[in-house]
Protein backbone atom coordinates (compact mmCIF):
# COMPACT_ATOMS: atom_id res chain seq x y z
CA UNK A 1 0.00 0.00 0.00
CA UNK A 2 1.15 3.53 -1.13
CA UNK A 3 0.18 6.96 -1.17
CA UNK A 4 -0.37 8.53 -4.68
CA UNK A 5 -1.12 11.50 -5.70
CA UNK A 6 -3.25 13.64 -8.81
CA UNK A 7 -2.94 17.33 -9.35
CA UNK A 8 -4.54 19.29 -11.65
CA UNK A 9 -5.48 22.78 -13.00
CA UNK A 10 -9.53 23.20 -12.61
CA UNK A 11 -9.49 24.61 -16.01
CA UNK A 12 -9.27 21.04 -17.33
CA UNK A 13 -12.97 20.45 -16.36
CA UNK A 14 -13.61 23.01 -19.02
CA UNK A 15 -15.61 21.43 -21.85
CA UNK A 16 -14.52 22.34 -25.44
CA UNK A 17 -12.71 21.57 -28.21
CA UNK A 18 -8.81 20.61 -26.67
CA UNK A 19 -5.87 18.92 -28.46
CA UNK A 20 -3.85 16.37 -26.27
CA UNK A 21 -0.69 14.58 -25.66
CA UNK A 22 -0.08 12.02 -23.44
CA UNK A 23 3.38 11.02 -22.26
CA UNK A 24 3.63 7.55 -21.26
CA UNK A 25 6.74 6.07 -19.38
CA UNK A 26 6.78 2.33 -19.05
CA UNK A 27 9.74 -0.22 -19.00
CA UNK A 28 12.39 2.52 -19.78
CA UNK A 29 10.39 3.77 -22.73
CA UNK A 30 8.78 6.64 -23.49
CA UNK A 31 5.59 6.88 -25.64
CA UNK A 32 3.02 9.17 -26.77
CA UNK A 33 -0.79 9.37 -27.90
CA UNK A 34 -2.26 12.24 -29.25
CA UNK A 35 -6.39 12.77 -29.38
CA UNK A 36 -8.77 15.55 -29.29
CA UNK A 37 -11.93 16.40 -27.63
CA UNK A 38 -15.16 17.46 -29.97
CA UNK A 39 -15.52 14.36 -32.05
CA UNK A 40 -18.24 13.23 -34.52
CA UNK A 41 -20.58 11.32 -33.22
CA UNK A 42 -22.86 14.63 -31.65
CA UNK A 43 -22.74 18.16 -30.48
CA UNK A 44 -20.88 17.68 -27.77
CA UNK A 45 -17.64 18.25 -26.45
CA UNK A 46 -16.29 17.02 -23.40
CA UNK A 47 -13.17 18.11 -21.42
CA UNK A 48 -9.76 16.51 -21.31
CA UNK A 49 -10.40 15.14 -17.49
CA UNK A 50 -13.30 13.57 -18.93
CA UNK A 51 -11.41 11.80 -21.44
CA UNK A 52 -8.59 11.12 -19.07
CA UNK A 53 -10.98 8.51 -17.17
CA UNK A 54 -12.78 7.41 -20.18
CA UNK A 55 -9.07 6.74 -21.85
CA UNK A 56 -7.83 4.72 -18.91
CA UNK A 57 -10.71 2.48 -18.40
CA UNK A 58 -9.76 -1.02 -17.29
CA UNK A 59 -13.41 -2.06 -17.40
CA UNK A 60 -13.60 -5.03 -20.13
CA UNK A 61 -16.97 -3.20 -21.16
CA UNK A 62 -15.30 -0.07 -22.04
CA UNK A 63 -16.06 1.42 -24.75
CA UNK A 64 -14.13 5.00 -24.80
CA UNK A 65 -10.65 3.53 -23.66
CA UNK A 66 -8.24 3.98 -27.06
CA UNK A 67 -5.21 4.64 -25.43
CA UNK A 68 -6.04 1.83 -23.43
CA UNK A 69 -5.69 -0.34 -25.56
CA UNK A 70 -3.34 1.20 -27.58
CA UNK A 71 -0.88 0.74 -24.62
CA UNK A 72 -1.53 -2.85 -24.13
CA UNK A 73 -0.88 -3.49 -28.00
CA UNK A 74 2.69 -1.85 -27.35
CA UNK A 75 3.03 -4.49 -24.87
CA UNK A 76 3.23 -2.61 -21.70
CA UNK A 77 1.18 -2.97 -18.43
CA UNK A 78 -0.85 0.34 -17.65
CA UNK A 79 -0.62 -0.34 -13.97
CA UNK A 80 3.41 0.21 -13.74
CA UNK A 81 3.21 2.89 -16.61
CA UNK A 82 3.54 6.48 -15.17
CA UNK A 83 1.07 8.97 -16.94
CA UNK A 84 1.64 12.52 -17.69
CA UNK A 85 -1.57 14.51 -20.10
CA UNK A 86 -1.10 17.86 -21.94
CA UNK A 87 -3.65 19.66 -22.69
CA UNK A 88 -4.00 22.36 -25.36
CA UNK A 89 -7.19 24.68 -25.27
CA UNK A 90 -9.94 25.36 -25.10
CA UNK A 91 -9.34 26.03 -28.65
CA UNK A 92 -13.24 26.55 -29.12
CA UNK A 93 -15.91 26.42 -26.46
CA UNK A 94 -18.28 23.48 -26.74
CA UNK A 95 -20.82 24.46 -29.42
CA UNK A 96 -24.81 24.96 -29.25
CA UNK A 97 -25.74 23.39 -32.12
CA UNK A 98 -24.17 20.18 -34.55
CA UNK A 99 -23.38 22.53 -37.76
CA UNK A 100 -21.41 24.98 -35.43
CA UNK A 101 -19.43 21.88 -33.62
CA UNK A 102 -18.79 20.61 -36.72
CA UNK A 103 -16.92 23.41 -37.96
CA UNK A 104 -15.15 23.22 -35.02
CA UNK A 105 -14.43 19.98 -35.54
CA UNK A 106 -13.20 19.99 -38.97
CA UNK A 107 -10.74 22.96 -37.75
CA UNK A 108 -9.44 21.38 -34.84
CA UNK A 109 -9.11 16.93 -36.12
CA UNK A 110 -6.74 17.78 -38.77
CA UNK A 111 -4.33 19.85 -35.70
CA UNK A 112 -4.95 16.45 -34.23
CA UNK A 113 -3.35 14.26 -37.20
CA UNK A 114 -0.96 16.79 -38.15
CA UNK A 115 0.19 17.29 -34.29
CA UNK A 116 0.56 13.07 -34.82
CA UNK A 117 2.40 13.57 -37.30
CA UNK A 118 4.69 16.19 -36.47
CA UNK A 119 5.89 14.72 -33.34
CA UNK A 120 6.12 11.21 -35.40
CA UNK A 121 8.72 13.16 -37.92
CA UNK A 122 10.62 14.55 -34.55
CA UNK A 123 11.79 11.19 -33.23
CA UNK A 124 8.66 10.10 -31.01
CA UNK A 125 6.90 6.90 -31.00
CA UNK A 126 3.15 7.92 -31.28
CA UNK A 127 0.78 5.20 -30.35
CA UNK A 128 -2.40 4.84 -32.68
CA UNK A 129 -3.10 5.55 -35.70
CA UNK A 130 -4.07 9.09 -37.36
CA UNK A 131 -5.64 10.14 -40.55
CA UNK A 132 -3.45 11.95 -43.20
CA UNK A 133 -3.41 15.59 -42.54
CA UNK A 134 -5.80 17.20 -44.55
CA UNK A 135 -5.09 21.46 -44.70
CA UNK A 136 -4.27 22.93 -40.93
CA UNK A 137 -4.76 26.31 -40.20
CA UNK A 138 -0.61 26.84 -39.56
CA UNK A 139 -1.15 29.82 -37.11
CA UNK A 140 -3.36 27.86 -34.56
CA UNK A 141 -0.80 24.58 -35.64
CA UNK A 142 2.20 27.17 -34.39
CA UNK A 143 0.75 28.34 -31.45
CA UNK A 144 0.08 24.79 -30.55
CA UNK A 145 3.57 23.64 -31.49
CA UNK A 146 5.23 26.56 -29.00
CA UNK A 147 3.20 25.70 -26.34
CA UNK A 148 4.02 21.86 -26.80
CA UNK A 149 7.75 22.30 -26.90
CA UNK A 150 7.96 23.67 -23.90
CA UNK A 151 6.61 20.74 -22.05
CA UNK A 152 7.89 17.91 -24.66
Amino acid sequence: MRIHSIEFDGRLLERGFWLYVWRISCKGKVVLYVGRTGDSSSRYAASPFSRLGQHLDLRPSAKANTLLRNIRKAGFDPISCTFKLLSIGPLYPEQKNLKKHRQCRDIVAPLESALAEHLRRAGYTVLGTHPKPRPVDQHLFSEVLSLLDKEL
